[in-house]
């Protein structure tokens, strides 16, 4: 068996769920990814990876490297040819703190790589109010939020209390001992009191991105068939 019979490419995915295929290259070898990035260049088509560490980006043949825009910080790479990031940007990413920002930046370059402009909004979080409400105009403005947040994950559920966007809270594994690797802040937002508060799986940056861009696609369905319906949302 190659390495080659090893995995299938989800190439109609876009057609079929307005997502595009995405390449989890944690627990992959190089030799794996490789020959995924020489099929999608078969086929002239772009790929996101995410979870793509530096050494293992380091190990990948000097064919792919060269076509590869990398991201140490959210550990993602783009693979071909970029789309153009369009604007006004309707997504807001809020990050708790800068130990969140990882997180922040997977949804971040998730979402420009499918051409999404998004706003950062970064340290944040609940330790220090005044640098959240200083900022709290300019969040508003997005309608829908991504909201990255660890140890007891209280930002969600104060921005969810502030503010009417639609909001994706993504528990992030940052703090000591309790904080259980980011399940105290999942079980954190989960209970949540803030109304409409939803969220993804610890760290996942690139589910909250997706489940954002699913809001986008519905929005703009509900506005072909009723123009009407973007302006009241």
């Amino acid at each position: 068996m190659s390495v080659s019979d090893e995995f299938v490419l989800d190439f109609a995915r876009p057609e079929r769920i307005g997502l595009e295929e995405a390449i989890y290259a944690a627990g992959k070898s190089s030799d794996q990814i490789d020959a995924i990035l020489d099929e999608a260049s078969a086929r002239g088509a772009p790929l996101l990876l995410t979870r793509l560490d530096a050494n293992k980006e380091a190990a990948l043949a000097q064919r792919h490297r060269g076509a590869i825009d990398y991201c140490a910080v959210s550990r993602t790479a783009f693979f071909g040819p970029r789309r153009p990031v369009q604007g006004p940007a309707r997504i807001g990413i809020v990050a708790a703190g800068t130990s969140d920002v990882p997180v922040a930046r997977e949804a971040e370059r998730t979402l420009a790589y499918q051409g999404h402009a998004t706003t950062l909004f970064a340290d944040v979080g609940v330790a220090g109010l005044w640098r959240l409400t200083r900022r709290l105009d300019e969040i508003r403005a997005h309608p829908i939020l991504i909201v990255a947040a660890g140890m007891d994950a209280a930002l969600p559920s104060v921005v969810g209390g502030l503010v009417a966007s639609a909001l994706i809270a993504v528990p992030t594994s940052v703090g000591y001992g309790v904080a259980e690797g980011g399940r105290t802040a999942l079980d954190a937002i989960l209970a949540s009191c803030a109304p409409g508060i939803t969220t993804v799986n610890i760290d996942n940056g690139y589910g909250a991105a997706c489940a954002a861009m699913r809001w986008l696609h519905a929005a703009r369905a509900l506005a072909s068939s009723d123009p009407r319906a973007m302006e009241q949302a």
